[in-house]
């Protein structure tokens, strides 16, 4: 049988958004996000984080920073017992704004790629699954994937969220923060 997932925005979701960190000093994990990831695998949910990097692309990082940042964060939630499945990134970004070389990456969100890869790798149906955000392009990422997408207010969710209304667009939930998110997750799974 296929699994379920709970995709996990970075930035503004599970720690405080804070632009372009290049070093782990500068990451801020929300303390409830451990509690949720923990409460999301109890319930045999993958955790997989999809993250938009374009810090790399603009050179304000590099892909050796990144690989640091994630392997703590990584360390983090386990040792908090709350083990993160995978981390997916993309690094692309041009001056004019749009996938490095002016081309579409496939991967940016919202475009699709990191949660089709994450579905090939895990087995994941995605029709099954989550995506939690606080920017519209996470929204989008969600529906674009087939997964139901959740608006947190945190990070850029208080802004995001007149946005994706004018756009005539509504996510399946629109929760406070991850923990909120996570109760409306499995509320929702533990109905029959």
């Amino acid at each position: 049988m296929k699994r379920r997932a709970v995709f996990l925005d970075r930035d503004g979701t599970i720690n405080v958004d804070v632009g372009y960190p290049n070093r782990w000093d500068q990451i801020a994990i929300y303390p409830y996000a451990f509690e949720a990831v923990r409460r999301l695998k109890a319930a045999r949910f993958l955790t997989l984080v999809v993250t938009n990097q374009s810090g790399i692309g603009r050179g304000l990082l590099t892909e050796a920073d990144l690989t640091a940042i994630h392997s703590r964060m990584t360390e983090e939630f386990v040792k908090q017992g709350a083990p993160l499945d995978a981390i997916y990134h993309c690094p692309h970004f041009d001056a004019a704004g749009i996938a490095a070389g002016g081309l579409d990456c496939g991967c940016r969100k919202p475009a699709p790629g990191m949660g089709f890869r994450a579905a090939a790798e895990f087995d994941i149906d995605l029709a099954r699954s989550f995506m939690v955000g606080d920017k519209v392009e996470d929204i989008l990422f969600g529906l674009n994937i087939g997964a139901a997408p959740i608006l947190v207010r945190t990070g850029y969710g208080q802004m995001s969220e007149p946005k994706l209304e004018a756009m005539g667009i509504r996510p399946a939930c629109v929760a406070d923060d991850l923990a909120a998110a996570t109760d409306w997750i499995l509320a929702r799974e533990s109905r029959p």
